[in-house]
């Protein structure tokens, strides 16, 4: 256990990890550029997160078959329903590479009702986000920057959650 704990500080710090918020959402100290990771949305059409440029973003890597993501797909759209707008938006990017077919059989056995359909079927979205496991969540500024991340399921309709987004929103 120590081992993990130790190994586990070297990384936040390798990530410039300033705090933690809600959740143990890990909040970097500096905004850090990402890669322009490519997905495709349910019609077909080819995007990339500059499409997303002058929004701010929450980008949760999952899939169909990852337990955790299942659990907490509920809360992401709730999240969706309640601070989607213009200047913020839940990207749920599934790396099933059963592609659109599946998240859509997916969204309606769960009930997702309020997120739109990004699907990288390459999976090179977990490489190039450097995502250690599923789910991954990413918070990334209006001007592409990632501003902190948390590596496992959360409660993301917990009011602390929300105010906590919102804070990064306004």
């Amino acid at each position: 256990m120590k081992y993990f704990t130790r190994a586990l500080i070297v990384w936040a710090w390798s990530f410039g990890i300033a705090f933690a918020g809600p959740q143990g959402f890990a909040v970097r100290a500096m905004p850090q550029p990402i890669v322009n990771v490519r997905y495709l949305t349910e019609d077909g059409r080819r995007g990339d997160m500059e499409d997303f440029r002058g929004k701010v973003i929450l980008v949760n890597l999952w899939a169909t078959w990852c337990v955790p993501c299942r659990e907490e797909m509920p809360t992401l759209d709730a999240l969706q329903a309640e601070l989607g707008s213009d200047v913020f938006e839940v990207v749920a990017l599934s790396i099933d590479r059963a592609g659109a077919p599946a998240v859509r059989r997916f969204y309606n056995d769960i009930g997702v009702n309020n997120l739109t359909m990004y699907v990288d079927n390459t999976m090179l979205s977990m490489t190039a986000l450097r995502a250690i496991g599923l789910p991954t969540t990413i918070l990334i500024d209006d001007k592409g920057q990632e501003l902190g991340r948390l590596i496992g399921p959360a409660k993301w309709d917990d009011p602390k959650m929300v105010s906590f987004l919102r804070d990064f929103i306004e």
